[in-house]
Formats: structure tokens, sequence, C-alpha cells
């Protein structure tokens, strides 16, 4: 996914001189080229984090289209308050594309880690938020952010699902349960294959969301009203429950049950080990995500 945002990233610089790249650091052998190209456009501020977003700020409010990129911990919970003022506050917009995840690199430790990334932009208003499930979901969810004019998070991971998926907005339904079906399974990004074959004994639908933000209230209510019963899990790749608000909004009018599976909030891993570990110790390895997802739909 990185490559992909690189690519995407140098050939726009090429094409539009709206755009602007600020890094720190992070990346910055992917962009050697295009620096060399635009000097004037490419600023590489090394590891100064907050800066990273100021200026991006300062760039944004001359009317260029900054693009800040950096791990997940760097780019949205260590300078959040530059993000919450000098983006947000202002009324400018960027483009900030994070890697990592949630636990991509755990060989790093806890401050490679950033699970709360997208709860934490919750709490601003008017975010974008993608998050894409494959490669090959980048580049249309990249180009669009570049050409749009408020704030927008792009999530990438180093981990992915087997194929690409529509990422047009809204939720793109994958499998549909029957007319008895026991509800509706919500996937974000990399989780769908997983949530495909923990639910694959289930009669449930199964639909696929990259885009978060803004959330699908209708196209989840429709979908609910298609199933059998009104009962919802969101399966996300970062804290459980960061959508849980939006499903209850979206069905607010609708007698339901909800229940979020995500990066658990009851615990803190503290083991570097690999993502798959850490996957399973929050239950979000398939093995983990069938046996919630049958008590939930078979109680």
């Amino acid at each position: 996914m990185r490559d992909t945002f690189a690519d995407v990233v140098a050939a726009a610089l090429d094409t539009d001189p709206r755009l602007a790249l600020v890094l720190a650091d992070i990346s910055a052998g992917l962009f050697t080229d295009a620096a060399r190209r635009h000097p004037d456009r490419v600023v590489n501020l090394g590891i100064r984090e907050q800066l990273m977003i100021g200026v991006a700020g300062g760039l944004a409010l001359t009317g260029m289209r900054p693009i800040a990129h950096t791990f997940a911990p760097f780019l949205v919970e260590r300078p959040f308050e530059q993000v919450k003022l000098d983006l947000g506050h202002q009324g400018v917009g960027a483009v900030l594309v994070s890697s990592g995840a949630s636990y991509d690199s755990p060989y790093y430790g806890r401050t490679h880690m950033a699970p709360g990334d997208v709860a934490l932009l919750d709490s601003l208003p008017e975010w974008t938020v993608h998050v894409p499930g494959h490669a090959d979901e980048v580049a249309p969810l990249l180009e669009s952010a570049l050409h749009q004019e408020g704030n927008v998070y792009l999530r990438l991971s180093e981990r992915g699902n087997a194929a690409a998926r529509p990422t047009g907005p809204g939720l793109q339904t994958v499998r549909s349960g029957s007319a008895r079906s026991t509800g509706v399974a919500v996937a974000v990004g990399p989780m769908l294959d997983r949530v495909l074959a923990a639910t694959e004994d289930l009669d449930v639908t199964v639909a696929y969301a990259a885009t978060v933000r803004p959330f699908d209230r209708e196209g989840l209510n429709r979908l609910v009203a298609r199933a059998g019963q009104a009962d919802v899990l969101v399966v996300e790749p970062y804290l459980e429950g960061t959508s849980a608000h939006e499903v209850a909004a979206a069905l607010a009018d609708r007698r339901h049950r909800q229940r979020s599976l995500g990066v658990r909030r009851d615990t803190e891993v503290r083991g570097y080990g690999t993502p798959a570990d850490h996957d399973r110790a929050h239950g979000l390895d398939t093995a983990g995500i069938a046996e919630r997802a049958r008590a939930f739909f078979l109680p």
C-alpha cells in the first residue's frame, strides 16, 4: 500500500502544482526522484511531527493541498493538537496518509502502534477517513482525496485482503444473507477476508467498508431492513467500538443489537511478537472472530 501511495503522489506532483508533500523522515527514500524534480514542494522536516502538521496547515492557508505522511502514531497521536488547531480550527484541509496501522510493526514496540487513531480523529468534525483493504484500493481513494478540499485521513496497512473491492462511497454488499438471516456483519478494510471466513456457516449479510467516515448510515439501515433481525456486528482493525456511535445513530429509530470487535480496550498487549500474535491476543484472527460472531448471532 505504501508503494502505491508513493507512486500516486509522485505522479500527481508532476501534474498538479497545487500539491505539496511534507515528510518527517519516514518514507523519504520513496520520494528521492520527486524531491529532485520538485524541491520546493517535497519537504522533509526530519523527525519533527508537530512541525510537519504545522507546515501542512501553513501551506493549506496559502491555497495549496498538502499531503503529510509518517507512521500512524506520529501522524495523529503525537501532533494531535496541531491537527486540531492548525487544520481543523483554521478551516483548511490536508491529506494525512499513515502507515503501520494498529500494530503492523510490533518489533518497534508500543511507540509504533496506534489502534486509537481513528477514534481520536472522530473527536473532530468533518474528517473523511479511508481504510483500504488492498493495495489496489489505495490509488482511487488517494486520487479522490487529492482533489477534495477538506481533511482526509488515509490509513495504510502492510496487510490486506486477497482481492480488491469497489471503493465507492457507502457499504458494499459482499455476501447476502437470506430473508431469515440473523443480521449484518460490517467488515472494515483489511478485516474482510477474516470476516467472510469466520461467518461462512452463518446466515448473515457481510458488507464491506473502505470509507468509514462519513459512515454510510442509510446503507446500514437498508441492509438491516432486508435482514431477518436488526443485529449488527462491526469488525474494525483499530480500537473496538470506534464506530459503535455511528451504528447507534444509523439505527436510532429501530430496535437493534450491536457488537463491536476490534483492538481490545480492556488490556494492553505488552509483548512484541508478530502482527498475527496481536491478532490472536485481541481476538481478531479468524478463529476469534468466528467464536464471537457465533455467540452474537446465535445466542
